[in-house]
């Protein structure tokens, strides 16, 4: 069987590929490499309906082991993070498939700063989760507790206001999308905390509507929304907000590249970008052009949040992101929060009185286009050489202003296709191609 852990935790189909099971033995493997009997950790989840029952799992896995869990409920993955580091708990986990379609779930883990673990020790954590049966529990009087915790997470709520009400938005009209999913309210109530007038669109959670022709993976419905209702600004969150895409006043989409480039160049204007801008390989090379030629540095790490963060760590950068829209503002958080990057955002808008369409202009996107090839076979592209040259030769096409990227998803099973260069056309064609035939050829 290949590794549970991906690039954000571990990922399935709820109840077929990622089972109860699972979250039971996670619930006992954290509780022996994390915590401790008679220490506690804290278990927050999306709006899936899958997460009161893998949430109950782990309960019952870390408490059989001695260690307490509260659970905060439905929360932003980013909340969590927050109570994570700041809460008397020796770590967290997430129940959330973040942008996944609704029958997925997923389950991070996250240590006591509320940072995402090194890879070794998931695979520590893998190791105990497929041995659970052999690790001993205690007896009844020291079983670990459920907690009811919902209102902790008001320190969160607490915080996010306290930036909010450091930006007067006032006078400006936002659309917030909240996808269904876990950021709808709580983002709602502080981003009106910056005075804005704030209308909240899909924020009614089924249980199985999130992320559904809503959110930051479509944003679509809210392009439309912000036009209909003449507004200067729309936000979408993900499933779990801690991405964030943004639309302009005309229904155009700002995706997270082009926030990151926004928030960058405002930083060089006031000398405040050490370290670099910290993106990842599928970062636009427009967004790289732009932040050199203001006299910035750009870094690139390999995809996945937790490498941006390491990357920031490593560089000593205040800013990083993701093209999805993950983006982390180290001053304010240790992990994306679409939240905080609407937050910024606004601040920027409103220091220099100038729309989001103006700002967005100052960064020029090379075209790029991106496939998800569902594939069986995902790890194994590399070893086909029909593949191999078919990927060759699209690069030789492009020459030296354009790439191509390849890689397995770490969320799912499919393959991943990146191509960008100069010339719109040629970029589509070159990606149908590459994927078509790693369709043929992997599946």
């Amino acid at each position: 069987m290949g590794r549970l852990f991906g690039t954000d935790g571990i990922r399935g189909v709820a109840n077929v590929d990622l089972k109860p099971t699972i979250a039971f033995g996670l619930g006992r493997a954290t509780a022996k490499r994390l915590a401790a009997p008679g220490s506690s950790i804290v278990v927050g989840q999306d709006t899936r309906r899958s997460g009161d029952m893998f949430v109950s799992a782990i309960v019952a896995g870390a408490t059989s082991l001695g260690v307490d869990v509260h659970v905060v409920g439905v929360v932003p993955t980013p909340a969590l993070a927050y109570l994570a580091r700041t809460g008397p708990y020796m770590a967290g986990i997430m129940v959330s498939a973040s942008h996944n379609p609704a029958e997925d779930n997923g389950l991070k883990v996250l240590d006591s700063d509320g940072l995402k673990l090194d890879d070794a020790i998931e695979d520590e954590l893998e190791a105990l989760i497929w041995r659970e049966g052999e690790l001993s529990g205690v007896g009844n009087a020291q079983l670990g507790r459920r907690i009811a915790a919902e209102d902790a997470v008001e320190a969160y709520r607490e915080h996010r206001r306290g930036l909010a009400r450091s930006i007067d938005a006032s006078g400006l009209h936002i659309v917030l999308d909240g996808a269904n999913g876990s950021g709808g309210s709580v983002g709602r109530e502080i981003l009106e905390a910056t005075g804005a007038r704030v209308d909240a669109i899909h924020v009614e959670p089924d249980g199985v509507n999130i992320n559904v022709e809503a959110g930051a993976t479509s944003p679509g419905s809210l392009a439309r929304a912000v036009v209909d209702r003449g507004a200067d600004v729309g936000f979408a969150l993900d499933g779990d907000a801690d991405r964030l895409i943004a639309v302009d006043d005309r229904g155009r989409v700002v995706d997270g590249d082009q926030v990151l480039g926004i928030l960058a160049l405002e930083r060089l204007t006031r000398d405040a970008l050490p370290g670099g801008l910290v993106v990842s390989v599928l970062s636009n090379g427009g967004l790289q052009a732009a932040v050199e030629a203001a006299g910035g540095e750009v870094v690139r790490t390999p995809v996945g949040d937790k490498y941006i963060l390491e990357g920031m760590q490593v560089s000593g950068a205040m800013l990083g992101g993701e093209k999805s829209g993950h983006v982390i503002i180290l001053e304010h958080t240790t992990s994306g929060d679409g939240i905080v990057t609407a937050l910024e955002v606004l601040r920027v808008m409103t220091k220099r009185t100038a729309s989001l369409a103006t700002l967005a202009e100052a960064i020029s996107l090379l075209p790029q286009q991106q496939r998800a090839v569902k594939a069986r076979h995902k790890d194994q592209w590399e070893g086909d050489p029909t593949l191999r040259r078919a990927i060759a030769d699209a690069t030789a096409r492009l020459g030296g202003a354009g790439r191509v990227l390849v890689r397995p998803s770490g969320t799912e099973p499919a393959l991943r296709v990146m191509v960008e260069g100069p010339d719109e056309a040629l970029v589509t064609e070159l990606a149908d191609t590459l994927a078509t035939l790693a369709g043929e050829r992997l599946n």
